[in-house]
């Protein structure tokens, strides 16, 4: 469309630009982040509402993570792994991130030994949590606060 058949509708080439460019920046997702309330709601979802207890797992995290893109971890949970009593999954919270649950590992007694470990991003500086999941419905609780400095994704 030509300059002049834009001038006889009314509206100038600019305009037209900046209307669509408000549309697009209207139509971006914002970036979110969960809440501890939101963190707890996906925990009893876990857990079926029971509060976990503390002991028998041991959450291993920096106190202090120079970069929050990747902040390695590990989940050690005291079980014989035999079929009367084993880990049936383990779940990592991260509070604060833009979806809680950072990781979720289903095992097995076949697995042997009921320790896992991966490296996750965190948002900011936030609790991180970890469930586990027993095979009798009990559940074990362990959780750790992680600064998070520069290089972070939100600081």
């Amino acid at each position: 469309m030509s300059d002049r058949a834009l001038g006889r509708a009314g509206l100038t080439r600019r305009q037209i630009l900046i209307g669509t460019a408000g549309i697009g920046l209207m139509a971006m997702p914002r970036w979110v982040q969960a809440t501890p309330a939101e963190a707890a709601a996906a925990i009893a979802k876990i857990t079926g509402g029971a509060k976990p207890a503390a002991g028998r797992i041991t959450l291993r995290l920096p106190q202090i993570a120079e970069n929050g893109n990747s902040v390695q971890f590990a989940v050690a949970v005291d079980s014989p792994m035999s079929e009367a009593d084993h880990v049936k999954s383990i779940h990592v919270i991260a509070e604060e991130n833009p979806f809680p649950q950072v990781a979720t590992f289903y095992l097995s007694p076949a697995n042997g030994k009921a320790e896992v470990t991966m490296r996750m991003r965190l948002a900011k500086t936030q609790t991180v949590r970890a469930i586990a999941v027993m095979s009798n419905g009990s559940a074990y609780e362990a959780q750790q606060e992680v600064k998070v400095t520069i290089g972070g994704c939100g600081g």
